[in-house]
């Protein structure tokens, strides 16, 4: 028995079998990666020799066209996928969006693979969940599991394609991210890095504020090792968070 966890981001489809009673922080039987312009040969490839799950859970950003080609793709298992739909609460962690529904699918299973992470270890604080990818997203968990908010901005590519297409002369750069640039490459690089890092240590203070203690700050996605090391707050990097919140969410559905 297995369980099929999909995560559909704005640029890759990424996937990974469990065993069915998988827990978060579980190292995943078979695991892959694919761009989207790619999924409609997932059936002949990548999922070719993979044994029918039990479950199929998924988590989907790239809207419902994408979703039905992927479902096509499951055809020959004569098993239906689950879609992950965000709720008032799931998986312990209460949502306090303005609009639960309206939050992003892959905010809200970040935000719960978080939560499972810090209470796995015996943290109760409040928890800080980065994703580094397209774009960036920075939320903040109470330590009464309560998803507050957070915040969304361009990731650097977006950033340094943004520059290029408003400002003659600027090319996107190959920089590196300097304390004090003396180029126009470290310029546009380290601009796009410090206001990454920036908007997430104004909220690491935020909410250290609130909860009258350091937040566990997770950071996660394809990008989060660029971010990383200009960072001025303790911090993890976790590879497969929403993962472990697709696991969190199977297990509590169990």
């Amino acid at each position: 028995m297995s369980f099929l966890a999909i995560d559909i981001g704005n640029t890759r489809l990424k996937w990974a079998v469990y065993e069915d009673d998988a827990q978060p922080g579980s190292h995943p039987l078979q695991q892959g990666a694919v761009f989207l312009e790619n999924i409609d040969r997932l059936a002949d490839e990548d999922w070719q020799g993979l044994a029918p799950p039990t479950r199929i859970l998924g988590s989907n950003v790239a809207g419902d066209a994408v979703r039905r080609r992927v479902e096509e793709q499951m055809e020959h298992w004569d098993l239906s996928a689950r879609w992950v739909v965000p709720a008032a609460e799931t998986a312990g962690v209460k949502n306090g969006y303005d609009h639960p529904t309206r939050l992003g699918a892959d905010r809200w299973v970040a935000v719960i693979g978080a939560h499972a992470h810090a209470r796995m270890r015996g943290f109760d604080g409040p928890v800080l969940v980065v994703m580094v990818g397209t774009a960036v997203t920075v939320e903040a968990v109470s330590s009464q599991a309560e998803f507050l908010g957070g915040l969304i901005l361009p990731g650097h590519g977006i950033m340094l394609r943004a520059l290029e297409g408003g400002t003659a002369g600027l090319r996107v750069p190959t920089g590196e991210v300097r304390d004090f640039p003396t180029n126009t490459s470290d310029a546009l690089t380290t601009g796009g890095t410090f206001a990454i890092t920036g908007a997430i240590e104004r909220m690491f203070r935020l909410l250290s504020r609130r909860e009258g203690r350091e937040p566990l700050l997770l950071m996660t996605g394809g990008a989060g090792w660029k971010v990383a090391p200009a960072l001025d707050a303790p911090h993890e990097l976790i590879e497969g968070l929403i993962f472990d919140g697709l696991l969190a969410i199977n297990s509590a559905r169990t």
